[in-house]
This record gives C-alpha cells, sequence and structure tokens, in this order.
C-alpha cells in the first residue's frame, strides 16, 4: 500500500476507493476507529463464514465494540470488549460459543494484537 500525506492526514487508494486518514474526523478516519473497525470487522467475516460452513443460520448480526485506552501511555488500547448480537432459527449458546472461540483463533487482525491488547468477546442469541 502507498499512502500520501495531504493537508489533514493521509490517504491511500485501495480498490474499494480512497481512504482517508486523519485526526480529524471531520476529515477522514481516525487512526483509533481503523484498528477497532479492523479488529471486529476481521472477527465478524471470520465467524459469519464458520457459521456458514456448520450450516447455522444467521438472518441478523450486530457487534458492539468498547475499548478502554491508556492516556498515560499515548492513549493505546489495552482492552476491547466485542460483544455480538445473533439472530437466527436454531441457534444454540453453547455451539455460539464454541464457534466465537475458533474465529477467534483463525482472525488475523486479532491474532496481530492478542499480545498487546486484552481482548474479550461474547455472543448473545436474540429472540
Amino acid at each position: 500500500m502507498k499512502f500520501n500525506m495531504v493537508e489533514n492526514g493521509v490517504q491511500t487508494d485501495v480498490d474499494y476507493g480512497q481512504l482517508s486518514i486523519s485526526s480529524d474526523e471531520t476529515k477522514g478516519f481516525r487512526p483509533f476507529q481503523l484498528m477497532i473497525a479492523s479488529i471486529v470487522g476481521c472477527s465478524s467475516l471470520v465467524l459469519t463464514k464458520i457459521l456458514d460452513k456448520q450450516r447455522m443460520e444467521v438472518t441478523e448480526l450486530t457487534v458492539e465494540a468498547d475499548a478502554q485506552r491508556n492516556p498515560e501511555e499515548a492513549n493505546r488500547i489495552e482492552q476491547l470488549s466485542i460483544n455480538f448480537f445473533i439472530k437466527g432459527p436454531n441457534l444454540e449458546q453453547t455451539k455460539l460459543e464454541k464457534t466465537l472461540k475458533i474465529a477467534r483463533k483463525n482472525c488475523a487482525m486479532v491474532r496481530s494484537v492478542e499480545d498487546s491488547i486484552d481482548i474479550q468477546d461474547t455472543i448473545e442469541v436474540l429472540e
């Protein structure tokens, strides 16, 4: 990837379009947002792929993420809670929890930061 400095941050062109990164969120995505989005996005995609292979039908998936940052260490992310809320016919909580563990082991973004960010994840079946 090639990044270019622009007036309010940096930009890169990817197949999907232009990605603008800035500390001013009116000018682009903040690096913090991209980090959380990468971890949650990867986790969600891997989870749904595994669920599909296991023939578990998902009609809705919502994810909430909450990060704890340390202002004394450059505001680094120290802890991330990822909560998956899922709907679908015949979903079993115990099987979903096992699937979530498998997904976590197969998500490149989680694996890349797991030694520096404490990631806690949960999954809940919604009626």
